[in-house]
């Protein structure tokens, strides 16, 4: 009977922890936190940022990969300055991914191994060498302005308990946890960018959860048979956020490079950071700030930039690094990453395929190589054998 019951009290503990999870809270996504309402849940499977900074201006370009069932859903970020908001090139981070991507070079070996004839018929494999509403009395809007998919606020705010308060009214919902999280930026007097997702069923990253796409032939009920990318539907009851969203251009003013990164402490699961940092010279961070060591993926002088990086650049030539960096445990994070200027040392990852060494259509230098020294070792051994048996030169035997 006691075995019944802790098996119940056990389920009961499950029941009630899944329970939890669909619960809406905020979910840490690199520099801000993800809000859905309280009856949905949404998660960020992926965010990649690029960051472009002059000496003067800051300009982040992020774009999230979510899933999860809201409809709609906030996000905050804290910035130092004043920002501007516009919508980015969703193309910029294809090219940065060109740009940074691995060399791929064949190292032989002249002695066979495991994947080489006669141990097995391969011919080797691939090994990777060692070297990103209203405001109330404490909160001030700054703007207010609707971008593609996105209710875009911008907002200053004196006390977390006012910025939580407005937030709220207006449509946000923000757990005393993420408020708490978010007493330091208002103590260093930054400001806010609030960001609705509430997209409309065209908007990218919307999928028509029930529809008919564009020509009423959608039969799975997902908006599949619409067109765009990502399955969005363009009729149909309602819009979920899920898939990839236009990424968002952030601007402001900074003497320094920071990238806000407090908000992820909130971060139930192990995060990641991947940042493609553009600037005059290399850049790394200053510290690790509670993650594991930033590792540095790339690192090169792009001279003459195109396409979407050309514009976010100016056109001017630019140092690119790539960072990626591993929090394991994300309550330990401690603060905000800021990147300091490093000696420009070039760096490309290097993907190595190990081959064995081979002449002449695939012969094996080391299998002619043996026949070689064999052939040589048994014509030496023959010839002493000859000598001996041939006896001295000139040597006469004496009569019986």
């Amino acid at each position: 009977m006691r075995g019944m019951q802790r098996l119940l009290a056990m389920l009961v503990a499950l029941f009630a922890l899944q329970l939890g999870s669909l619960v809406a809270s905020a979910h840490a996504c690199g520099c801000g936190a993800m809000i859905p309402d309280r009856s949905q849940r949404i998660g960020v499977d992926r965010e990649t940022s690029a960051v472009r900074w002059d000496g003067r201006t800051e300009q982040i370009v992020m774009r999230f990969t979510v899933r999860g069932n809201a409809e709609r859903a906030a996000w905050i970020m804290p910035v130092p300055t004043r920002a501007d908001v516009e919508l980015g090139d969703p193309e910029l981070f294809d090219e940065l991914d060109r740009l940074t991507r691995p060399a791929y070079r064949d190292r032989h070996h002249f002695w066979p191994r495991g994947d080489d004839w006669p141990f097995a018929g391969g011919a080797g494999d691939g090994a990777a060498a060692a070297p990103p509403g209203d405001a109330g009395a404490d909160v001030g809007v700054v703007g207010r302005e609707r971008l593609g998919p996105f209710d875009v606020a911008r907002l200053t705010a004196t006390d977390p308990g006012a910025l939580s308060g407005w937030l709220e009214k207006n449509g946000f919902e923000l757990s005393d946890r993420l408020a708490g999280e978010l007493e330091p930026y208002v103590e260093q007097k930054w400001e806010y960018v609030a960001v609705r997702l509430a997209p409309d069923q065209k908007a990218t990253g919307a999928e028509g959860a029930e529809g008919t796409g564009t020509d009423g032939t959608d039969t799975d009920g997902t908006g599949n048979d619409g067109t765009g990318a990502g399955g969005r539907g363009t009729e149909g009851a309602r819009a979920v956020l899920r898939g990839d969203l236009d990424p968002l251009r952030i601007s402001f003013a900074s003497d320094r490079l920071v990238y806000p990164m407090r908000l992820s402490r909130l971060a139930p699961t192990p995060q990641s950071l991947g940042l493609y940092v553009l600037a005059d010279h290399r850049m790394e961070p200053r510290g690790d700030i509670g993650g594991a060591k930033p590792e540095v993926t790339f690192a090169g002088e792009i001279t003459e930039p195109a396409g979407p990086v050309a514009a976010l650049t100016g056109g001017r030539p630019v140092y690119l690094t790539a960072l990626d960096q591993e929090f394991p445990e994300p309550s330990r994070i401690d603060g905000d990453h800021e990147l300091r200027t490093v000696a420009d040392t070039p760096y490309q990852e290097v993907i190595y395929t190990d081959r064995l060494l081979t002449i002449g259509g695939g012969i094996p230098v080391w299998l002619l190589t043996v026949s070689g020294v064999l052939a040589v070792v048994a014509g030496t051994v023959g010839a002493l054998v000859a000598v001996r048996r041939r006896g001295p030169r000139g040597a006469v035997r004496s009569a019986p």
